[in-house]
């Protein structure tokens, strides 16, 4: 069971925004997140809860930060409430597409797992919900995924095997690259692996 802290940041000026403290593993339904994001001087801020079956596709997604609150599934294309910080108002939405999206690093490693590509996979096309900082707010964004390269590093713990995703976004055509190995991001833009306390979890 991988746990760890990722620290956040501002891919553009690199203005620190948290720290994502992390514990995830493979189960019975296929893949659990769950996180508490603090300030840089540890204030709580926020959490994320994300539940993948076997396929990749999002089970159950509860999402926490400056009081909303965001709870979602893969229904009908993916379908979610939003709460105000009042609570008192509740919005419904439902969009087709085939995932969530989000600044947590659980994001990305739940893409890869319901795209399932190979290095010799041609660059396939996902359309994701974004929930933005800091009011959790929903953008329906299309992306372009392709694995460059599956390296195997050598490590204390035996080979450790390192995918490095190329990203489009296909409404600015704007590129960034993404390296995950197993359920972990090594690197990606915007977020950096502080600490690790177990290796990750190998996906079959």
């Amino acid at each position: 069971m991988p746990r760890g802290r990722y620290s956040l940041h501002d891919p553009h000026d690199h203005t620190p925004l948290a720290h994502e403290h992390f514990q995830c593993a493979p189960g019975p339904s296929g893949w659990r997140y769950v996180s508490r994001l603090t300030t840089p001087t540890g204030e709580n801020t926020g959490s994320v809860d994300l539940t993948l079956d076997d396929l990749g596709r999002p089970l159950r997604l509860e999402l926490h930060a400056s009081s909303w609150q965001v709870r979602g599934a893969a229904l009908e294309g993916v379908t979610w409430v939003r709460t105000d910080p009042t609570g008192t108002e509740a919005t419904e939405g439902n969009v087709p597409a085939h995932a969530f999206t989000g600044t947590s690093p659980a994001f990305l490693v739940a893409t890869s797992r319901l795209l399932r590509l190979t290095p010799s996979s041609s660059a396939t096309r996902v359309r994701l919900v974004a929930f933005t900082d800091p009011v959790l707010a929903p953008r329906t964004v299309d992306q372009s995924w392709a694995l460059l390269r599956r390296e195997a590093h050598p490590t204390d713990n035996g080979p450790l095997t390192v995918d490095e995703y190329q990203v489009t976004a296909l409404d600015t055509g704007e590129q960034h690259t993404v390296h995950l190995a197993g359920d972990v991001v090594l690197a990606a833009p915007g977020i950096e692996l502080e600490d690790l306390e177990t290796p990750p979890s190998a996906f079959d």
